[in-house]
């Protein structure tokens, strides 16, 4: 089968934006069926839009066919809040051999969570395939990359990742999803320390008191609260390149409308995909300084964009199409006040596409300082974010050829 070039590709998936903005005034059907024919058809063709495609992150690392002897170079790639988290550079590589053998308190060497707790720096790889279901949380050490680059590795049917009052965390590359609740258990953080822990929210991605975190190019579903949670004093994270599906509670970033200490949060929603079964929250911030950017909102059931307690929200350059339904139009959902206070709640929209029928409630007088804490990258145009996002979630990446 004839090959097109990359070029050819790319230049196909420019245009796709342009036309459907085009036919949006006119036939709002047409609109969602062609937004979701140009997804699919692009996601066919994951393998031949490997690089070039305006998104930084990518575009970074992706074009190199030896990148997994260069498997460090991807902490060099980071951007946005969290573009220092470093992870495990400079560390040992270290190879998950075991996917079962899960023992929370005494973890065997080759397992996960024996990687995880470790004190030093580790990138960590895995030798193949693998499912790993947790018996409880993993629970994260300092300074480590969960790189799952070259194989198809899935965290699921157990609780999943815990990032507690830890810092320089990279999660890459992973399927995370059906996740439960655990704890009423002992569980170890370190090679020294092991304590009780009380009963887990049940995240796919749980944030508490985390700093310089940065989740990028995971596939997450179906966990039983959020799929990526950042709360109690949370800050410089990024989240990028997900491709989120089918749960409702999405993302929480922000503990309570009451927990002040989230004011100086400060988290970058990049280049995701919020795709089909998704009802809210996408963020739903609180206290702090959000800025949302290029992400291709394809589905969303009650609002996309939420907060309560006085956010800072920067919505930039994103694809919002709305779904069918009269009342689900709105993008934005200011909750837990009256419209005389939340009326004053710094959120804007620029250089956003709104489709069918999608409408974003600006709010606040918009200080150029207040904004300027929840800037963290300059938006491409909009019209890019379908060749953007078109490889949203964990890649599937083969030694010896470009990722």
């Amino acid at each position: 089968m004839a090959v097109l070039p990359i070029s050819i590709l790319f230049f196909i998936i420019l245009l796709t934006p342009a036309i459907v903005s085009s036919s949006a005034v006119q036939e709002p059907d047409l609109v969602v069926q062609d937004v979701h024919r140009s997804i699919n058809a692009s996601r066919r063709n994951l393998g031949y839009l490997s690089c070039g495609t305006g998104n930084p992150i990518d575009d970074c690392w992706r074009c190199d066919p030896n990148w997994e002897n260069n498997r460090q170079r991807l902490a060099d790639c980071a951007i946005g809040f969290g573009k220092n988290a470093i992870g495990g550079r400079n560390g040992r590589i270290y190879v998950i051999t075991d996917s079962g053998d899960d023992d929370p308190v005494n973890p065997r060497p080759g397992t996960l969570r024996h990687a995880v707790i470790q004190d030093e720096p580790l990138w960590i790889i895995f030798k193949r395939d693998m499912v790993i279901q947790l018996k409880q949380e993993l629970v994260m050490n300092s300074f480590k990359t969960i790189d799952g680059r070259g194989a198809s590795v899935h965290i699921a049917g157990g609780p999943c990742i815990t990032i507690h009052y830890v810092t320089n965390i990279i999660i890459h590359g992973i399927h995370i999803h059906d996740c439960k609740q655990g704890g009423n258990a002992n569980i170890r953080d370190s090679p020294r320390h092991s304590g009780w822990w009380t009963v887990s929210d049940g995240d796919g991605v749980s944030i508490f008191g985390g700093r310089h975190v940065w989740v990028d190019h995971c596939s997450l579903s179906n966990c039983h609260d959020g799929l990526i949670d950042a709360i109690h004093g949370s800050t410089a994270i990024t989240i990028s390149n997900n491709y989120m599906t089918h749960h409702d509670k999405v993302m929480l970033l922000g503990h309570s409308d009451s927990y002040t200490q989230d004011k100086d949060m400060q988290v970058t929603v990049a280049f995701n995909h919020f795709g089909e079964g998704l009802v809210q929250r996408m963020p739903r911030c609180r206290h702090g300084y959000f800025h949302v950017v290029n992400n291709d909102y394809t589905h969303w059931e009650m609002y996309a964009i939420g907060g309560s307690a006085d956010p800072t929200i920067n919505s930039q350059g994103n694809r919002f199409l709305a779904p069918d339904a009269r009342f689900r139009k709105e993008v934005t959902k200011h909750e837990d006040a009256p419209e005389s206070e939340w009326r004053h709640w710094n959120w804007r929209s620029e250089g956003d596409l709104l489709l069918n029928g999608a409408y974003f409630r600006q709010s606040g007088a918009g200080a150029s300082s207040t904004y300027a804490r929840a800037s963290s990258l300059s938006a491409r145009p909009s019209s890019l974010v379908g060749s953007m996002t078109v490889t949203a979630g964990a890649l599937n990446c083969r030694k010896g050829s470009r990722c």
